[in-house]
């Protein structure tokens, strides 16, 4: 309550007792990482789990995270496979997707060589963000085209299209069978 004497507030009669903080070992730490596992696909470089960050046992997340590896529940290659294929559906461009998978540990050569596997098209790839973003070809209102037009490329160019690409996809024209959904 308040006391307008001294201007101060009680503080209040119960308060919620703190957890006690469990006794790390290394089959806690190996059960903290599997259940990361379960829910989330990582790359072995990839230490963004704020348990892993917590504890001082070094030792024991190397082990672990080698243990992880040989059992296959940890690794690389699956993990930028499902990352560029879910960049891919999403129309994300090739830097961006280099970027963002170097930041997890993937080298760029390898992403590079799973970009070709995965055929990838960077002019498709404009389309379907373009198509997304309802922008450029595919704005809905005719008569902003021409005054949106550098507002666009410069949409394109932001999300990591190169420049010759954006002015292609800005000066494409829609045919019957770019408005199926077989783009997206």
């Amino acid at each position: 309550m308040f006391n307008e004497n001294n201007f101060e507030c009680e503080k209040y009669e119960t308060f919620k007792p703190q957890k006690k903080q469990k006794k790390i070992t290394k089959q806690r730490l190996k059960n903290i990482a599997l259940y990361y596992l379960k829910r989330f696909e990582s790359s072995v470089e990839n230490k963004e789990n704020p348990d892993f960050d917590k504890f001082v046992a070094y030792q024991w997340i190397e082990e672990i995270l080698t243990d992880l590896q040989k059992l296959h529940y940890l690794d690389d290659d699956r993990f930028a496979e499902i990352k560029i294929r879910s960049y891919l559906k999403s129309g994300k461009p090739a830097r961006y997707i280099i970027n963002k998978l170097r930041e997890k540990g993937i080298k760029e050569n390898k992403v590079n060589d799973l970009l070709m596997e995965q055929n990838y098209d960077p002019f498709n790839m404009a389309l379907k963000f373009v198509k997304k973003k309802k922008i450029g070809p595919y704005r809905i209102d005719d008569s902003l085209k021409n005054s949106m037009r550098q507002k666009d490329m410069a949409t394109l160019v932001r999300a990591g299209f190169d420049y010759d690409i954006a002015c292609k996809v800005i000066e494409y024209q829609i045919t019957d069978d770019d408005m199926d959904d077989d783009l997206l």
